[in-house]
């Protein structure tokens, strides 16, 4: 038990990580009812455009002052492909059954990821990416929180604050709450949908970059194939916490994140359980917590349900 805050600290920045990947998800489906399964190769192709980003500074750039430029270089393809993918791949399909879109998403994540495979240089295998150096910061004498595990625990709040303000007090921000509670009458009020839904990828978009910077910067490396495992995971922190709602999703990827740092800690300890704890097991009792919430609150922890939004 004495470790019980720093695995809580632990849980708390990989729940972070999850909940900005689990906002594009969320906000897509919020609005045109699509699981965007190729968001996860969304999040991957920003931490190889952040890293390009890096490449192109002078040697001997402080990683201070590298960051805000990977950052940008992140969102700007992120951006780009998240888009591209809005207007070419899934605005053909909007009449479409939802097995068409869906299909498609799938097709555009193994397309992605082919394409950084055989294209980035060195893809093939895991590639190197820019880390913290120096100690951990010491709180309160035995919690330590790494720097990368801190740049994500402040960038998450600032995300979310930021995307709160915007959707609560902007004039785009109210017309994406408008064209999620009824497209069409939307549309006869002037507001111009595709636009709004370009702009929900594209916010999705820069947050999964921003999620894959600090991805990079806590493991040193990025991969090809990095962006499916944790893709899932922030779609089933989506799900968790009510897909369709921006602070669910936050609050979903957080109790993932708890609920997979303490199944490691603690779960090989319950009598009879050993075989069943460590990293090895982690996921089952991840996804076995979604099972659970879904039999007893399909539309999430704070979702609504569709009769209620109706």
């Amino acid at each position: 038990m004495n470790e019980l805050p720093q695995q809580l600290a632990d849980g708390l920045a990989l729940g972070a990580l999850y909940g900005l990947i689990a906002i594009g998800y969320t906000m897509v489906y919020g609005i045109v009812q699509l699981i965007n399964f190729a968001h996860g190769e969304i999040f991957m192709v920003g931490g190889f455009g952040a890293l390009s980003a890096y490449t192109i500074l002078p040697d001997g750039t402080s990683l201070l002052l590298a960051i805000p430029v990977m950052l940008i270089g992140g969102a700007v393809v992120s951006v780009a492909v998240a888009t591209a993918a809005e207007r070419f791949a899934y605005r053909p399909l909007r009449g479409a059954p939802r097995l068409a879109p869906l299909i498609t998403a799938i097709g555009l994540s193994i397309v992605l990821q082919q394409l950084v495979w055989g294209f980035y240089p060195g893809a093939k295998s895991p590639v190197s990416f820019p880390e913290f150096t120096g100690d951990s910061f010491q709180i309160l004498g035995s919690l330590h929180i790494s720097r990368a595990d801190a740049f994500v625990l402040a960038a998450a709040p600032l995300c979310m604050l930021a995307l709160g303000v915007f959707v609560s007090k902007s004039r785009s921000g109210r017309a994406m709450q408008a064209t999620a509670q009824d497209p069409d009458t939307a549309k006869l009020m002037g507001i111009n949908t595709d636009r709004i839904i370009v702009m929900a990828f594209a916010i999705g978009a820069a947050f999964a970059a921003v999620a894959a910077v600090a991805e990079g910067l806590d493991k040193g490396q990025i991969r090809f194939e990095m962006g499916f495992l944790l893709g899932l995971k922030a779609f089933t922190a989506a799900v968790l916490g009510g897909i369709g709602n921006i602070y669910g999703a936050m609050i979903g990827g957080v109790l993932l994140g708890l609920a997979e740092t303490l199944s490691i800690a603690y779960v090989e300890h319950i009598p009879g359980m050993a075989q069943f704890g460590g990293g090895a097991w982690k996921d089952i009792w991840v996804f076995s917590l979604l099972i659970l919430v879904l039999l007893f609150r399909p539309q999430g922890l704070i979702g609504q349900r569709v009769a209620d939004r109706a």
